[in-house]
């Protein structure tokens, strides 16, 4: 394997298309980890735990690769926000955050097994405040944008800025998986420069 190859440890198509912007050549792999958030965590320290654990066990099986681990939790009151899956579940989700300002964690670790070991793990925090909408705006962005997989049904790419009060934070990359500002810095210090 090629000196600082890189792999991203996860699934994500989002992530996947965060990653390519940076022109460097990349696999994927999913890190197959149970997600569960731990009994009395905080939600920043699941997705530091998740990010981390999700590049170190990939980083076990290419020891010689620099490994990508990412996760993303919305969290309003205290507790996570889901990914909704479903129509009527992102409504509700939707009806219950209008107008509320969201906390949005991202976990970002990069690791390498050898020739040094060397982990660095990182959480990107942003804010959104939802816009107040009435139920056929609700389901106009859900027919357009389509948002079941995303955590608080927030779609950022294309039409979901529409859904958006406001935006609070240093990485808007951040709320689609993976702060590219701040993964640029990270890989410089595994020796990866990109300009």
């Amino acid at each position: 394997m090629p000196a600082n190859k890189l792999i991203l440890a996860s699934s994500s198509p989002y992530r996947k298309i965060l990653l390519e912007k940076f022109r460097l050549p990349f696999d994927t792999y999913s890190p197959d980890i149970d997600e569960t958030p731990l009994p009395n965590e905080s939600v920043l320290d699941t997705v530091y735990r998740l990010a981390e654990t999700k590049s170190l066990v990939i980083g076990q099986k290419f020891t010689n690769a620099i490994c990508i681990g990412a996760d993303t939790a919305a969290e309003f009151e205290g507790n996570i926000i889901n990914k909704p899956e479903t129509h009527e579940a992102a409504i509700a989700q939707l009806q219950m955050l209008q107008g509320k300002k969201i906390t949005f964690h991202t976990g970002l670790s990069l690791s390498r097994i050898s020739p040094a070991s060397k982990t660095l793990t990182e959480v990107v925090t942003t804010y959104v405040t939802f816009r107040k909408l009435n139920l056929e705006q609700i389901n106009n962005y859900l027919r357009i944008q389509k948002p079941y997989s995303c955590a608080a049904s927030l779609k950022c790419e294309d039409f979901g800025p529409t859904i958006m009060e406001k935006f609070e934070g240093d990485d808007y990359t951040a709320l689609i998986g993976l702060p590219l500002i701040r993964l640029a810095r990270m890989l410089e210090g595994f020796g990866v420069h990109l300009i």
